[in-house]
């Protein structure tokens, strides 16, 4: 089991940026996939990107591509979501998740694990 406490989070003016930091706990981290979801208000659960237990395989939402980039380092315990040119309809509660058995998947019922989320909100 591992449990995971996300930080980070906060206010920004469009166009700036964050860095996300989600911290696991237990010896086993490095052998979970690890992925970022985030919800908005009235809006369901939407997939960011996600992580290979390595790291050498990430994946996006091509809504974020090109802004926003996944990186973990397992020694911490710890995976990032450094996020760039930030706009406001990325205003939402970020969540890390970690998958036991699914590598990249954009499906958030494919994750076992869940933070208690950080906000974000992008001024405009």
């Amino acid at each position: 089991q591992v449990q995971l406490v996300e930080s980070g989070g906060g206010l920004v003016q469009a166009g700036g940026s964050l860095r996300l930091s989600c911290a696991g706990s237990g010896r086993t981290f490095s052998t979970y996939a690890m992925g970022w979801f985030r919800q908005a208000p009235g809006k369901e659960r939407e997939f960011v990107a996600a992580i290979s237990w390595s790291g050498d395989s990430t994946y996006y939402a091509d809504s974020v591509k090109g802004r926003f980039t996944i990186s973990r380092d397992n020694a911490e315990n710890t995976v990032y979501l450094q996020m760039n040119s930030l706009k406001p309809e990325d205003t939402a509660v970020y969540y890390c998740a970690a998958s036991i058995n699914y590598s990249g998947s954009d499906d958030y019922t494919m994750y076992d694990y869940w933070g208690q989320g950080t906000q974000v909100t992008v001024s405009s």
